[in-house]
């Protein structure tokens, strides 16, 4: 049976990941905001960008806090085990790619 890559962060590691989505969610009700006023195309442009890059980095610190986990959970683990969480890992990584 392969190890579930369980969403365990830490408190710090929690509340950083929580207030980058926080954050994100307001700049996309912002983005909906300025569609709805008709606001320039340059400047919804940029809060999206904004949006989409806070959305990133959320998910990047949650695998790699999962790679760590799992990195520390499989030190004793089977090769065949180690390298299919690995591909899992990288699957999850160019998701957001």
């Amino acid at each position: 049976m392969e190890p579930e890559l369980g969403l365990e962060l830490a408190a710090e590691e929690l509340t950083a990941v929580l207030n980058r989505l926080r954050r994100a969610q307001g700049q996309i009700a912002g983005v909906v905001r300025m569609i709805e006023e008709g606001r320039d195309c340059e400047e919804v442009i940029t809060q999206l960008a904004a949006a989409s890059r806070a959305l990133d980095r959320a998910g990047f610190a949650i695998i790699a806090n999962g790679l760590q986990h799992c990195l520390a959970e499989e030190n004793g683990a089977r090769p065949q085990t180690q390298e299919r969480t690995r591909a899992r890992l990288e699957k999850l990584f160019l998701s957001l790619a």
